[in-house]
């Protein structure tokens, strides 16, 4: 998959295109890759996604802190996966925001040599409000760029949104948001050294340092599968949260308690799938109680993961 960060000498290569963030690249926007395969084979084209660096919300209104369901790296790895020839990686920039839907068509085909734009269902871009479809096909004849529909997803799990998994997560429910994504919800960040609380216990955990971008799920423990960077796999019990029994007033934490595995990660990058919420974090009694509800939560952590 070629990866397009810069305006780009096209020639005579033409793309059908789609836009959006693509963040999660869920059973939504697999329908609309879909759709543009289908169009690009038709076309006699390479198929390209048009997305951007960083969230617009996150641009226009820091304030609201958003958080991201997966990095921008596995964001283009999915998309790579899934077929896509070209992606164009804009920066969004306040005055990319500034530009009005045919000024937008115009970057688009002028400098990217987009000839046919997909629109994925209910999408809207540029700056003028209330915008539909039919005013992106009129701007598109006006410049040379056809302007199509993609088909909409109606599964099972339909409505789909980016949003809507991300409410998902922060209720805990990884197993739901399985559905919606097509598998399981990740988590990837490197072992650091943390407290060794767990290890004192009888339960060593790796400590995962997470980029701030993205979303955390609700806090508590869950089953989760994790792979290491050899690639070997394993079960395992993650704890999310502030550890309100050892540490008084401590910083969030992600940590997992990786099942049958005896060896050092420091520095390694995890994989780490959810499978199932077990239980919200709770402060104990003693340290005691702590490790007799640990044994708990790793059996029944054991048994979901067969």
């Amino acid at each position: 998959m070629e990866i397009i960060r810069q305006k780009h000498t096209v020639g005579d290569d033409r793309l059908t295109a789609t836009i959006g963030m693509f963040d999660g690249v869920h059973l939504g926007h697999q329908t609309l890759l879909a759709s543009l395969h289908e169009e690009s084979a038709k076309r006699g084209t390479r198929s390209a996604v048009v997305t951007f660096a960083q969230h617009p919300q996150r641009v226009l209104r820091p304030e609201c802190g958003l958080k991201m369901v997966m990095t921008i790296e596995n964001r283009l790895n999915l998309l790579d996966e899934m077929g896509v020839d070209v992606v164009i990686l804009l920066d969004f920039t306040p005055e990319l925001a500034r530009l009005d839907s045919s000024a937008f068509l115009k970057l688009l085909k002028e400098d990217y040599g987009v000839d046919t734009l997909m629109m994925g269902f209910n999408h809207r871009f540029g700056c003028v409000k209330g915008e539909y479809f039919e005013d992106y096909v009129a701007h598109g004849k006006q410049i040379g760029v056809d302007v199509v529909r993609a088909n909409e997803y109606q599964g099972e799990f339909s409505p789909v949104s980016s949003s809507l998994i991300r409410k998902i997560l922060e209720e805990g429910r990884v197993d739901l948001a399985k559905n919606y994504l097509s598998r399981p919800f990740e988590l990837e960040g490197v072992v650091v050294h943390g407290f060794k609380n767990g290890r004192k216990l009888g339960y060593p955990t790796a400590n995962i340092d997470i980029t701030s971008e993205l979303i955390l799920p609700h806090k508590g423990v869950y089953a989760v599968n994790v792979e290491l960077e050899d690639g070997s796999k394993y079960g395992g019990m993650a704890n999310i949260g502030v550890r309100p029994t050892v540490i008084k007033g401590g910083n969030q934490t992600f940590e997992v308690n990786i099942f049958d595995f005896d060896g050092d990660l420091y520095g390694q990058m995890l994989k780490v799938k959810f499978v199932k919420f077990m239980r919200s974090e709770m402060k104990m009694g003693s340290l005691d109680e702590l490790k007799q509800q640990l044994a708990l939560d790793a059996q029944a952590c054991r048994k979901v993961l067969g």
